[in-house]
């Protein structure tokens, strides 16, 4: 596949995910020295699979899905990202979210390449033995590329531990052994990693915690409004909230809910007992429309749900001093360039949403050792490696006078390219 650099005048919110990828790459390039003559190498992914998945339905007929497996960059390790099932699913989407795999896992200085997968569906309309077909036709679809030292998947949007299950026993049973390795984000009886599943939501809070310090926001009565209530925005919210801070407001798929003197997001998760739709019924916070979300009064924004949610149309009503990008791409360049004017703090999505993935590493290592550890360990260690990777980065900000996202594509993709480098040409 051939890409182009996409020129500056171009609007990316025009061409998709991949677009705001390739736009932030224009923005680092200046910055990357004589690394920079290997930077076409990040605007043109390593390998996309788009693959044919039939399926019989239960009654009887074959319906066909369109899958994909995009490899973008393994200078630095196999690939690692992971596999989403969603009804808009785009290959324009799995390269970017591929792409941006490769930028945080070298932000957080992880020994994986970046890569994604995603199924052209909505789960919700097929039945579970349905589900279980799908998961594993496309699994034996993309069984040539991954692999426990190759491409390891994990969980996104609409998959779970289940179907890494399902996953897992597929590719064993066609390798003749089990394959613990070969995906992260099991459960925990099949090899999966204690602390896993709050792993992205507590990074996001041990990243803003570390900006927190910095910017003088004390976290015991910050105010944070939340958008998502789905594992990440969950785990977020119990965690900020123990910590002291007050959860003021969080939009779902069913609306916003807001509550100037805070939401207990355990009693919510209680109450909602699964069904997000009832989001608007809780009767301890009041409901608004969910264009109000963007200017409710808060110290700290946390987006985690979808791409493209902050724009230029909603970016001048924000009044957080800190975002913290839960989502992956949830916030446009041009309303970036908003957000920034105004004298906001991006924590970019590589860097605050990478608890999740540096976890699956633990889980990965823990099956390679068979050698497991507690879930103390995993958090301790988690935090360990989100704060230096903070601290790393902060400091790269400081001294090239950049934003944290520049610093963040500084630091990753100077790795990366230098991994590049040295590996050289073949043949």
């Amino acid at each position: 596949m051939t890409t182009q650099t996409l020129p500056s005048y171009i609007d990316p919110a025009r061409v998709g995910p991949w677009g705001m990828f390739l736009e932030q790459l224009e923005r680092v390039e200046p910055h990357l020295g004589p690394l920079a003559e290997w930077l076409d190498t990040l605007r043109h992914p390593k390998r996309c699979l788009i693959v044919d998945v039939p399926v019989r339905m239960d009654d009887g007929r074959i319906r066909h899905f369109e899958g994909f497996r995009v490899q973008h960059n393994l200078s630095r390790g196999p690939g690692k990202g992971g596999v989403r099932f969603h009804p808009d699913v785009t290959l324009s989407e799995v390269m970017a979210l591929s792409a941006w795999m490769t930028v945080k896992n070298a932000a957080v200085n992880l020994p994986y390449g970046g890569a994604k997968g995603g199924v052209k569906v909505n789960p919700a309309e097929l039945s579970r033995p349905e589900l279980e077909r799908l998961t594993r036709r496309y699994t034996s679809e993309i069984g040539s590329i991954i692999g426990p030292d190759r491409d390891i998947p994990a969980p996104d949007v609409n998959t779970n531990e289940q179907i890494m299950a399902w996953m897992m026993d597929t590719y064993s049973i066609n390798q003749g052994s089990t394959q613990t390795g070969v995906v992260t984000g099991k459960p925990i009886s099949m090899g999966g990693s204690l602390g896993r599943k709050d792993a992205t939501g507590r990074g996001c809070y041990v990243v803003a915690r570390e900006a927190m310090k910095r910017l003088g926001i004390a976290m015991e009565g910050a105010r944070v409004a939340i958008q998502g209530f789905g594992n990440v925005g969950n785990a977020a919210a119990r965690i900020f909230h123990d910590a002291g801070a007050t959860i003021v407001a969080i939009q779902d798929v069913a609306g916003t809910i807001y509550n100037k003197g805070g939401i207990d997001p355990h009693a919510l998760g209680r109450f909602l007992g699964g069904n997000p739709r009832a989001l608007l019924d809780y009767p301890a916070a009041e409901a608004i429309a969910n264009a109000d979300f963007w200017g409710v009064d808060c110290d700290i924004l946390l987006p985690a749900a979808l791409e493209k949610q902050i724009t230029e149309a909603n970016a001048d009503r924000i009044k957080a001093r800190l975002i913290v990008e839960g989502a992956n791409g949830p916030t446009t360049p041009l309303a970036e360039d908003i957000l920034l004017g105004k004298g906001c703090t991006v924590l970019p999505d590589v860097l605050a949403n990478a608890g999740g993935v540096t976890v699956s590493y633990f889980e990965w290592v823990q099956n390679a050792s068979s050698f497991f550890w507690t879930e103390k360990d995993i958090n301790d260690r988690l935090d360990r490696v989100l704060s230096e990777a903070f601290e790393g980065i902060w400091q790269v900000a400081a001294s090239r006078r950049v934003n944290l996202r520049t610093a963040t594509y500084i630091t990753a993709c100077s790795r990366v390219l230098e991994a590049r480098a040295l590996r050289g040409l073949y043949p």
